[in-house]
């Protein structure tokens, strides 16, 4: 059974993760990864929120959806590209940045469901 939640999940979590980053992406004229960015903020904030949640929410929106959402491969692909086209302090800034909001999210979402 909670592999169909997973997979559930999964089914709204991938495309919502590639729609977002496309409207978010395109509204900004940067090489900077803001889709992905916000993609993995909001994961963390809502994994924070499901701190307390009962298991069955966990595994549907935990690790199906948010697992879907989030991506550590593109960030680390988009960081790396970055890098690579001389884009040093981008790459730098998309670490340092997405590494302490995506912190902070999973923090609040947590502070959040403790209310």
């Amino acid at each position: 059974m909670n592999w169909l939640l997973v997979v559930g999940g999964a089914m709204v979590g991938a495309p919502l993760r590639y729609l977002t980053d496309r409207a978010v992406q395109a509204r900004h004229d940067s090489v900077f990864p803001w889709g992905t960015f916000t993609v993995n903020v909001t994961g963390s904030l809502i994994l924070g929120l499901l701190t307390g949640a009962a298991t069955h929410l966990q595994i549907l929106l935990g690790t199906g959806l948010c697992g879907a959402l989030t991506t550590y491969s593109t960030f680390s692909y988009e960081t790396l590209r970055l890098a690579e086209t001389g884009a040093r302090l981008q790459a730098v800034l998309n670490v340092a940045v997405s590494v302490t909001a995506g912190v902070a999210a999973a923090f609040a979402g947590a502070a959040l469901a403790r209310l």
